[in-house]
């Protein structure tokens, strides 16, 4: 795999002093007093563990919680849906046919159907239709193989951990590395499991009361691509909130609603200004902060992070991988898609346009392009 070396990054670093000019570095970025003082991670440029360390170690797996901790990210990535029984669980996806081994389970075939979630239609094996004990018979295997096929390695070793258990993990890494390890948990689809009585916020709710991260300055983040149950965790909880955005499409409790309004709508000045009102912060896909031009090569920043900083937002972007193929064409290194290409600029580049943070499945990449970031723009 090709990787830049330490010489070529420092030419890396000078270049991109000189091409992209000063940027505003984030511990000079505004507070989100929305609900009155800081908020957690404010004034730090974060690194977050997207699905913890998932370029390494099969995604949403204590292992690969406990690995992006170890890399040195500043918070891990939790995404919540629910069993059967109303236990909180850690996949991306109710849809777990591709992310555990369920297929090779006889005793679970006759679980597999269809269903439509947020308007699209999906075949498979649903979280919703499984106890908690019944998830605990399952195995983590790697949503990407063909592009990481080195963590196949690890198929069939990790269980489907609780929320609970990612927070007591969360909460034993931060005693045993001594620094804080933050949470960074997303509701996923909240409109369609109140649909069908799973309600997700209330339990999320319990789960950080019981673990004594309930209070303003708690190292948490929730976030929803949904805007009604961040409305409503704004009501419950003192912690930050975080407003996720795409380059395409609706939240679905909006659609759900017959509102007209889409995350190209929420992204603009006038929306952002409105998810200031309720959130803290949001997380949008990264090529609404630097577009991608037709030629797949990195374009010019848009306003996207000044207009979130104006409406006193901050911005964490995701996701930002190292192979190839999720690479802009111009910083890919070789013909493979699962070579490593020059992350490390891609990176670089966003952190000179000022954001908060960012969402990498390889947290040690992130944290060598932060400590490049600040030699090229020392802290205020």
């Amino acid at each position: 795999m090709a990787v830049p070396s330490r010489r070529r990054a420092g030419v890396v670093v000078a270049l991109l002093a000189v091409l992209l000019g000063p940027a505003v570095p984030a511990s000079a970025g505004p507070p989100s007093p929305h609900d009155g003082g800081p908020t957690a991670g404010e004034g730090e440029l974060l690194v977050i563990g997207h699905r913890g360390a998932s370029g390494y170690r099969p995604e949403h797996t204590l292992a690969a919680y406990e690995l992006a901790a170890r890399m040195g990210a500043d918070y891990v990535e939790c995404d919540a849906v629910s069993s059967a029984d109303g236990v909180l669980v850690c996949r991306h996806e109710n849809e777990i046919g591709g992310t555990t081994d369920v297929a090779d389970h006889p005793e679970f075939a006759s679980r597999r159907t269809t269903k439509v979630v947020d308007g699209v239609s999906l075949t498979g094996w649903f979280t919703e239709d499984f106890t908690l004990e019944e998830l605990r018979t399952l195995r983590a295997v790697e949503r990407l193989p063909d592009v990481r096929e080195e963590n196949t390695l690890y198929d069939g070793l990790y269980a489907v951990p609780t929320v609970e258990e990612f927070l007591d993990l969360r909460a034993d890494l931060s005693r045993e590395l001594r620094r804080e390890i933050g949470a960074y948990v997303e509701t996923k689809h909240p409109t369609y499991f109140d649909s069908i009585g799973l309600s997700l916020e209330e339990p999320l709710v319990e789960e950080l009361d019981e673990a004594g991260l309930d209070r303003r300055r708690s190292p948490v983040f929730l976030q929803s691509f949904e805007t009604g149950n961040l409305r409503e965790l704004d009501r419950l909880v003192d912690v930050p909130l975080v407003q996720l955005l795409s380059a395409s499409g609706a939240p679905a409790d909006l659609v759900a609603a017959g509102d007209p309004r889409t995350y190209a709508d929420l992204s603009t000045a006038a929306g952002l200004a409105e998810i200031g009102g309720y959130a803290d912060g949001v997380g949008p896909e990264k090529n609404q902060v630097i577009p991608r031009l037709p030629d797949g090569s990195l374009g010019e920043p848009s306003s996207f992070v000044d207009d979130a900083h104006a409406a006193d937002l901050l911005v964490h972007p995701y996701t930002f991988r190292n192979e190839n193929t999720f690479l802009p064409t111009d910083l890919r290194e070789g013909g493979d898609p699962a070579d490593y290409g020059r992350a490390i600029e891609e990176q670089l580049a966003f952190w000179a346009t000022g954001i908060d943070g960012m969402f990498t499945d390889n947290p040690d990449t992130g944290v060598v392009s932060r400590e490049l970031a600040a030699e090229v723009v020392p802290a205020a």
